[in-house]
């Protein structure tokens, strides 16, 4: 099978932090809701399954919740805890495996995200560094040093939990104003203890989660770790505003033990920072010497046409430049969302030169997220 010369570089082995993959698309982690009680069943296991049949290098599985009454922000979201999910869990590892994949569970708690009115049974608190929402509203008490710490452990026994069942590494969300990013973001972060203060102050607790999973998983298993500036009430928010901070910010993070890092954007062609063309991931892999995987808003282009040509402005940006930026080395891996929710068959389809194949993302194609 011979690869269009404008998709090779996305074809081509991985190999850093700990991973070997046979190409650089990652399946980026995407909530469907589809386990009911929070156990997977054999239906999300096919589903996975059908990804890594069609060429996704890595897949990195939708959010799954540790151990914590208010942990969840949605109900039928796994978990990665008990032995019935964790057994729905190692099944899907079994199935993505047959298929020659690898997979990645994303380790989540989504802090004061979690909205009281969809759990009417549950009288567990959202809970957050300050007790705040994200529109600075106080929804709970703020944590104490106690409870920051049984969070922890919760963190590491999922890590732990996914290491046993075969998983191949373990992401650990720390984006999109869950609670890990509660604590990074300072609107939401008010504390004036060790987990408070400056931006490094705001990362301790991401740190004693990433030690801990290290510790629980030991020195060769790879951790990623996804971060975000943006936030769902403010997609103008910067947790660093200049290179510098950026640096303070992601160092402590790289020393605890992340071996590669996920910088989520809602668009990958644009800049993060002014008087440079590098994006999120590209800062971070040029301040980390971490490998990074890029993600946002890749393979949207419905005209499939112009799929190969340049996004301006607001618009889908076409693969042709994300390619370019691959193979100049800004960042090494490229997580594909949305396509690949819709388009099980996306990376096979883009290898193949099968473009007028693809199916345009949208409610129409999506079906039942199959």
């Amino acid at each position: 099978m011979s690869l269009s010369p404008s998709t090779a570089a996305l074809f081509k082995p991985f190999e850093g932090g700990g991973l070997k993959l046979e190409n650089r698309i990652v399946m980026a982690p995407m909530t469907r809701g589809f386990s009911p009680q929070g156990v997977p069943g054999p239906d999300v296991a096919a589903y996975y399954r059908r990804r890594a049949e069609n060429g996704v290098g890595l897949i990195i599985t939708e959010g799954t919740v540790i151990r914590h009454p208010a942990s969840e922000a949605d109900r039928n979201v796994p978990h990665i805890y008990g032995d019935e999910a964790v057994e729905g869990w190692a099944r899907v590892v079994r199935e993505v495996h047959e298929a020659g994949g690898k997979i990645a569970p994303q380790i989540w708690h989504t802090g004061t995200a979690r909205e009281r009115s969809k759990f009417p049974e549950s009288d567990a608190a959202p809970v957050g560094p300050s007790g705040l929402g994200l529109t600075g509203e106080p929804v709970s008490e703020p944590l104490t040093v106690a409870e920051i710490r049984e969070l922890v452990e919760a963190y590491a026994e999922a890590a732990a939990n996914a290491k046993r069942v075969g998983f191949d590494a373990v992401e650990i969300h720390g984006a999109h104003g869950y609670l890990i990013d509660q604590f990074f973001w300072e609107a939401t972060n008010k504390r004036t203890d060790e987990y408070g203060g400056d931006l490094v102050g705001r990362s301790r607790f991401a740190v004693e989660v990433i030690e801990a999973v290290r510790a629980a998983v030991g020195p060769d298993f790879p951790i990623l770790f996804r971060f975000s500036q943006w936030k769902p009430v403010d997609y103008g928010a910067k947790l660093a505003s200049t290179p510098e901070e950026l640096e303070r910010f992601l160092a402590p993070l790289s020393a605890a033990g992340v071996d590669i890092f996920h910088a989520s954007t809602r668009r990958f062609w644009e800049p993060e920072f002014v008087g440079s063309e590098l994006n999120l991931a590209g800062w971070t892999r040029k301040l980390t010497g971490k490998p990074a995987i890029t993600v946002g808003s890749v393979g949207l282009d419905s005209d499939f046409t112009a799929l190969f040509a340049e996004g301006k402005g607001g618009q889908p940006a076409g693969m042709g430049q994300l390619v370019e930026r691959l193979e100049r080395g800004e960042f090494d891996l490229v997580a594909v969302g949305r396509a690949l929710l819709s388009d099980p068959a996306w990376a096979a389809k883009v290898r193949d030169g099968r473009l007028e194949e693809l199916q345009p993302f949208g409610r129409e194609a999506l079906g039942t997220l199959s």
